[in-house]
């Protein structure tokens, strides 16, 4: 934790004094109709100094787990007990958000558009806004994502290689499991790395669903990742939250043929090499074609659609390589612990 008194936290176009929050509607552009469009952000400046953490969710508008994670946690953060500053968007595709859809009404997904531009397309004139306002005042960000429409995913964190801080918080956030991956052209999370701001990004759930699990999962792992980053005091837990799984590679078994698919596994399971995760079947027939695991792994997606097409992406496999059995047992603890009481702010 710094030392010293927290000067006010400048912000747009005001600043917020230490020990209170404020409410910033920063202008995107105007609907068709001529409504105003803002992006929503919320400001927690605490009474002591700290660390900038920036949390978002809604890059996606389907994606609205993480709405609620931000609306819980705002909650629950108040600024006499934080060190530092939590700048929060709980919205950031207000456009998808409103329309139930993941992208912008240029079809333009925003997590490929960034670094962005200010006189560029509607998704480049928003991710350019977002990492002027936002990225540029944090020191460490997490951004919130769910599966898209159709599909769901294990609770799970995802960071980038060669990000030594990441790394050390996604083990305070504690998720089932945590995946290295590269880092993709126009991403957030990519750009938030060259311009010097490491991230966390949390996958849970399903498109235009709410679900308890992940939500808690990620509203407590969020809280962890600050009481690590010494902007919150934690009650001390009784009970140690098993270490996550780590994996550096996933693959999609997809479907072998047309049909109707009945998967035998749900996200968490632990599967080994060729064994059986379902079936595709002949709906007006008797064939059926079985579809087996190519690899020793962990689901941590899968489709929800029952009608598929040959090569539709059926089930998410996170490669933990050669392990024994104990590891079921493992994963039940894993899953047990991010169900836990969610932790007290001292």
């Amino acid at each position: 934790m710094q030392q010293g008194q927290p000067e006010p936290f400048s912000f747009y176009d005001g600043a917020v004094a230490p020990g209170k929050r404020a409410a910033f509607d920063i202008p995107v552009s105007r609907v068709a109709s001529g409504q105003d469009v803002t992006m929503p952000v919320r400001i927690v400046h605490g009474a002591a100094p700290g660390p900038v953490l920036f949390v978002s969710a809604g890059i996606h508008g389907d994606e609205i787990t993480g709405v609620e994670i931000v609306r819980r946690l705002l909650k629950r953060i108040t600024p006499g007990k934080l060190s530092g500053t939590l700048i929060a968007v709980p919205i950031v595709n207000v456009y998808g958000f409103v329309a139930n859809s993941r992208y912008l009404p240029d079809r333009r997904d925003l997590n490929r558009c960034f670094p962005g531009s200010e006189n560029g397309s509607l998704a480049a004139r928003l991710a350019w806004l977002f990492r002027t306002e936002v990225i540029a005042r944090a020191d460490f960000g997490i951004d919130l994502h769910s599966a898209a429409i159709h599909r769901t995913n294990l609770p799970q964190i995802r960071i980038s290689p060669h990000a030594p801080q990441a790394a050390e918080l996604a083990e305070a956030f504690s998720p089932p499991i945590v995946i290295t991956s590269p880092l993709r052209d126009g991403s957030l999370r990519g750009h938030a790395k060259r311009d010097g701001v490491e991230m966390l990004l949390y996958e849970a759930g399903e498109g235009l669903r709410f679900d308890p699990f992940s939500i808690r999962v990620g509203l407590n792992g969020i809280v962890r990742v600050m009481g690590a980053m010494g902007m919150l005091r934690l009650a001390e837990r009784k009970q140690k939250i098993a270490a996550p799984v780590h994996a550096s590679k996933s693959i999609w078994v997809r479907a072998p043929r047309g049909g109707t698919c009945l998967l035998s596994v749900e996200t968490g399971a632990v599967v080994s090499t060729g064994q059986r995760i379902g079936t595709v079947n002949d709906p007006v027939g008797r064939d059926e074609e079985l579809v087996t695991s190519p690899i020793n792994g962990i689901v941590i997606g899968l489709a929800r659609l029952g009608v598929v097409n040959r090569g539709d992406a059926l089930v998410h496999i996170a490669e933990i390589g050669h392990r024994d059995i104990e590891l079921d047992q493992e994963t039940e603890e894993r899953l047990a612990g991010a169900m836990l009481d969610e932790d007290e702010i001292l």
